[in-house]
């Protein structure tokens, strides 16, 4: 009685898997011990139980609860060649499939995409973003990816699927012709196109690309400051502004350059204000250009005058005597060493230092 208590112990009368890991196939341990016809099998919710015969596919359930007999097991009883009444226990490979998606898996551009844009010419970006997938045929999966391992994790397609996408993210980006400024307001448009485009790879495989994402499409650093700076000349809107913003610039970089100092600072300060004076010469008329006749100058132009020796009163070139005093106009000397003119008031030529 007790061995056949042992015999009895060695055959599976419960088949079933607890997912608590991340794996996408799970080989039931079946080993050397026989499944006992009748046994019960449960398959949960997003899983399915598959039955290899010497490493063919066999039949396939879905979830719920089994009790395995010749009548839910026609393709394996075929294989067996089992009578209808068989009550025997038997061998065969029991692999479990989560069926459930698999969120948060992630992608992005090894190395940078090279696109055309209309505005900046032949340029490298790159991109990265999220997906999600499920095997949609379990028995498709096995007979394409899985094979005949123990266990198959996530991890283990990742890098394969990762591959497959940005290879799409390329071509479609290519295709799609989108300037890099609009890039952004494509996002949504450009994960569903893509989600399309893949698609069938991904059932080819028996799996199903339940979501994709693309997050963030990058630049290389030196087009991003250019967008910046062109950013930055279309809020000064005018060129007092852009010196302003200029000037505001020059003395941010020399507070970020100790090393430069005051003169840095001016030097920078000096060549924003003379770049907006050139710009600002540049857009006044030319002299020779013919000025309206209506326009008059706001400041009449300045007459040289001499001081009168007794008052002080500014006396014209015209003026022989001065009109607040009545005092002649001195007359003017001439140094006799070097010929250089003299006012009045000098004691020594400032020409050539001879006393007068």
């Amino acid at each position: 009685m007790g061995l056949f208590s042992f015999i009895k112990g060695q055959f599976i009368e419960v088949i079933e898997w607890t997912d608590n890991t991340n794996e996408i196939v799970h080989q039931f341990p079946v080993y050397d011990k026989a499944i006992k016809m009748g046994a019960r099998l449960t398959v949960r919710e997003s899983q399915a139980a598959i039955f290899l015969n010497e490493g063919q596919i066999a039949d396939v359930f879905g979830p719920g609860t089994y009790t395995l007999s010749t009548q839910n097991m026609p393709v394996l009883t075929a294989l067996k060649s089992w009578k209808y009444a068989f009550n025997s226990p038997f061998k065969a490979d029991v692999y479990f499939v989560n069926t459930r998606t698999f969120t948060d898996q992630k992608w992005g551009t090894t190395n940078p995409i090279m696109m055309r844009d209309p505005e900046f010419g032949a340029i490298r970006i790159r991109g990265f973003g999220s997906y999600a997938f499920r095997v949609q045929d379990p028995a498709l999966f096995l007979k394409e990816i899985f094979g005949t391992q123990s266990s198959f994790g996530s991890d283990q397609i990742g890098g394969y699927l990762k591959s497959v996408i940005v290879s799409g993210v390329s071509d479609l980006i290519g295709e799609a012709k989108i300037p890099i400024m609009d890039l952004a307001l494509q996002y949504d448009e450009l994960s569903s196109a893509l989600r399309t485009k893949l698609e069938p790879i991904f059932n080819a495989m028996g799996l199903s690309l339940s979501g994709f994402f693309i997050e963030n499409i990058s630049l290389p650093e030196e087009v991003e400051k250019m967008i910046d700076r062109k950013s930055s000349m279309n809020i000064a809107g005018n060129l007092d502004q852009y010196m302003k913003f200029q000037a505001a610039e020059s003395l941010r970089d020399a507070a970020n350059n100790p090393d430069s100092g005051l003169a840095g600072a001016g030097a920078s300060l000096g060549a924003g204000m003379a770049m907006g004076q050139m710009f600002n010469q540049a857009m006044k008329p030319s002299a020779g250009a013919a000025e309206t006749p209506s326009a008059a100058p706001s400041n009449p132009p300045a007459v040289d005058t001499e001081p009168c020796a007794q008052c002080g009163q500014g006396l014209k070139a015209t003026e022989k005597f001065c009109p607040e005093c009545g005092t002649p106009r001195p007359e003017k000397k001439f140094c006799a060493e070097c010929g250089g003119s003299l006012s009045s008031t000098m004691k020594f030529c400032p020409s050539c230092g001879n006393k007068v």
